[in-house]
Formats: C-alpha cells, sequence, structure tokens
C-alpha cells in the first residue's frame, strides 16, 4: 500500500505513478529544489516525500538514469548530471545550423525518411495549398555534438520543389537545400510552442526513456515574398535544450 507524503502522487489520472515521480524529480533538480545540486537524496526520502513506495521511487530512478538526467554510483548514491542545456534561438531566422553554432562543436540534420503525400486541410492550410495537393514530407532528427537533440516533420510544397529530399539528403540543411532552388533567404512568420510526453517515435528517435518530456514547436516559414514555403513540428528534449524566443 502506497504511502502517505507531502507531495501526493494522482492515483486515478491515467499516469503511472513512477512516471509522475521521475516529472517530480526532473522539475526539482530544473528548479533546484531537490538534493543539495549534486546528489539525489536517499530512496526512502524521496518515498516518503512523493507519498510511494521505494519500487516506485526506484523506477523512476532508473528511467531517468537511462536517459542520462541521472547517474547512479554504487555505494555512493544517485547523481544528477550537471550538463547544461542549449539554448535554441527561435527567431525571425530560425536555422538549427547556427542557432547552436556557438554552443557545440559539431551539428548535422540526418534524414530519417520521405514521401510525397497529399496535403492534409491543417497542412495545406499552412502552405496556402489547396488540400490533397501533392506536397513533400521530411522526416528527420537532429544531433549537436553527438547527441539527439531535436526530430521533427516538415511538409514542402513538392510542385514548387521537385526533388527537394534528393537535395537535402546531399546538403543535410534545409537553408542550403532552399538556396538550390533560389530562395536564398527565408523568415519564421509564426510558432506556436507546447510541451507534453514523449510518444513512441520520441523514445526511438531521442533516445529517450518512457516519461520523458518533449518540448513541441509548429511553425511556418515563409520566402521574403510571404509566400509560405515550409511546415513544420520539431520535438526537442526538455532535457537538453531549452528554447529561446527572441522578439
Amino acid at each position: 500500500m502506497e504511502q502517505a507524503g507531502e507531495e501526493l502522487m494522482e492515483r486515478r489520472s491515467g499516469v503511472a505513478l513512477w512516471r509522475q515521480v521521475a516529472d517530480r524529480i526532473r522539475l526539482g533538480i530544473s528548479n533546484g529544489t531537490l538534493g543539495d545540486g549534486s546528489k539525489l537524496p536517499p530512496e526512502i526520502t524521496l518515498s516518503q516525500q512523493f507519498g510511494v513506495n521505494r519500487h516506485t521511487v526506484r523506477a523512476a530512478i532508473s528511467a531517468l538514469v537511462q536517459e542520462g538526467v541521472l547517474r547512479a554510483e554504487q555505494g555512493r548514491g544517485t547523481f544528477i548530471e550537471s550538463r547544461k542545456r542549449l539554448s535554441y534561438p527561435i527567431t525571425t531566422r530560425t536555422r538549427f545550423s547556427t542557432g547552436l553554432k556557438d554552443q557545440t562543436r559539431a551539428r548535422r540534420v540526418a534524414l530519417l525518411r520521405h514521401t510525397i503525400e497529399p496535403a492534409s486541410g491543417r497542412v495545406a492550410e499552412a502552405l496556402r495549398l489547396e488540400p490533397g495537393a501533392p506536397v513533400l514530407r521530411l522526416e528527420t532528427v537532429s544531433e549537436a555534438d553527438g547527441r539527439c537533440v531535436s526530430c521533427g516533420t516538415s511538409w514542402f510544397d513538392a510542385t514548387r520543389f521537385p526533388a527537394f529530399a534528393d537535395v537535402f539528403a546531399e546538403t543535410e540543411s534545409v537553408t542550403a537545400s532552399f538556396a538550390r532552388f533560389g530562395v536564398d533567404d527565408y523568415v519564421r512568420r509564426s510558432t506556436l510552442v507546447s510541451a507534453r510526453h514523449a510518444d513512441a517515435d520520441d523514445l526511438d528517435h531521442l533516445k529517450l526513456s518512457p516519461g520523458a518530456i518533449v518540448l513541441v514547436t509548429i511553425a511556418i516559414n515563409d520566402d521574403l515574398e510571404g509566400r509560405p514555403i515550409q511546415f513544420s513540428q520539431t520535438h526537442f528534449s526538455a532535457d537538453l535544450v531549452e528554447l529561446a524566443i527572441e522578439t
């Protein structure tokens, strides 16, 4: 039977208790209220604090260790990995290649898969196309210094940008690919930001454990004539990246 504690978990929320505990530990690490900044409190202390048994705490810690948020040392305890988050700027000219340039040594964007498909209502509206018009769908994962920091899906007008996927596979850059089609510059029209638990694809592409949090951006880029050229949804690992929105 679970114990009573200071920060009781929601038993009927549909979210597993160990996942709720992992989220609370993440939050405590983030705001500096959990532990002394380097070492996590003992399991028994966390068990009492969260009102759960030690097995639940152990499962939460195990997931966070697998994810790289914590480090377990036998006989010494569990330590908080002191990795500073990358600050990814959201500006009128958001670019992965330059946004992390001063914070990382190496960056790359890998193409996972691509296909031509009829535009859904949402994609058609964003790109100002007729519903069902042919669009290119690109699925990518972005790495910085060997760490997977984001994965995303982008849509492009397949008529205006034929063979865009082939060019991207060569350049590994949306910006460089656009340049091949005569679009030398473009701007961010809008960005919506939200957060949620990682889904199965996030866990796979970003090497996360169940319960991890991802930051989600939904964005539209326009050419300098105001014509939409890219609609994208990108998922960032919240433990590795923070979004800096500049106005």
